[in-house]
């Protein structure tokens, strides 16, 4: 059985479908649905139980045959200012878990972020130099990952240990994520409302690491089954601007019309203006897939919104 916390949200319900595709059903879902529509991503999934998350942390001793956690639940709002419930919600909880896996020998992948890197001044490889976290959110993944660090020693570790990076995640099922959702469905929104998509002033110089959620898949895919240990990017390689993300969607959207808003004041000094990560490590652990195409992307993202409002 697989455990995969936040299973009902973004990413952890692409996982979800990605262990169905692989014929792997035996699944506990755990999330907190609470006034969202998150229920709706679980509709064309496969699973054993699903359980909330405030009652799973009591639960969890008395599952029997866990062969691995995948934890992906967190606050994820970059714009959340309430930091004690960051550090509970994303730390303290984080933590219980990865000493529940280590216990019990049980495989613990969780999700990082490419924002503990800030602004990137000092590159974006898996090092502490290149680490200053800009927001609340990416503090409390920071500080994760050096928890982790300090405890296990990932060239000879007690049970597999694996945290993702992720760069900036765009696909299916991120509906519920409001403003936190990615740039491609806020654009499909704003043309099926009045034919214009709307970029922030200077856009064509924010570049960032955009990867397909199909992507994310795959590279949680290869952990599941290479048992790899350590702390891992997981972005393309490429950067690209949020211009260039909207001059492919209204090419593929057809008759959509770009328009330059000013950049808001409360992301002004919170706001990552480059990203792009070094896979050096990804690729060397055996990781060898290629990324997709923002283009191609895009064009996957785009045909699903339009047949299926982005669901499965």
């Amino acid at each position: 059985m697989i455990i995969v916390t936040g299973g009902a949200g973004f990413i952890g319900s692409n996982l979800v479908k990605g262990l169905n595709d692989a014929g792997i059903n035996d699944i506990i879902i755990v999330d907190n649905l609470a006034h969202t529509q998150k229920y709706l991503n679980l509709n064309r999934l496969k699973f054993s139980d699903y359980i909330d998350k405030f009652d799973f942390l009591n639960r969890l001793p008395n599952l029997k045959n866990v062969e691995m956690i995948l934890h992906q639940g967190a606050c994820s709002a970059t714009t959340e200012l309430d930091a004690n419930y960051l550090i509970k919600n994303n730390y303290e909880y984080s933590k219980t878990l990865f000493h529940y896996c280590q216990d019990e020998e049980i495989p613990f992948v969780y999700a990082s972020s490419a924002s503990v890197y800030g602004n990137g001044d000092n590159g974006f490889s898996e090092k502490p130099e290149c680490e200053y976290p800009l927001n609340g959110y990416a503090f409390s993944k920071f500080i994760f990952d050096n928890y982790i660090r300090k405890n296990v020693d990932f060239k000879k570790p007690h049970s597999q240990v694996v945290g993702l990076r992720y760069f900036n995640v765009y696909g299916y099922q991120e509906n519920h994520k409001g403003s936190m959702a990615s740039v491609p469905f806020h654009f499909f929104n704003q043309a099926n409302e009045n034919g214009e998509i709307k970029v922030f002033e200077g856009s064509e110089n924010f570049l960032r690491d955009f990867i397909f959620v199909d992507d994310v898949v795959k590279v949680v895919m290869f952990f599941i089954e290479s048992r790899k240990s350590g702390i891992f990017n997981c972005g393309t390689g490429v950067e690209r601007s949020f211009m260039d993300m909207a001059k492919i969607f209204s090419m593929q959207y057809g008759n959509c019309n770009i328009k330059i808003i000013p950049f808001p004041d409360h992301l002004k000094g919170k706001y990552q203006a480059y990203t792009k990560a070094d896979l050096s490590n990804l690729r060397g652990v055996g990781y060898s897939e290629e990324f997709t195409s923002l283009e191609n992307g895009m064009e996957k993202y785009l045909l699903r919104l339009k047949n299926s409002n982005g669901f499965f």
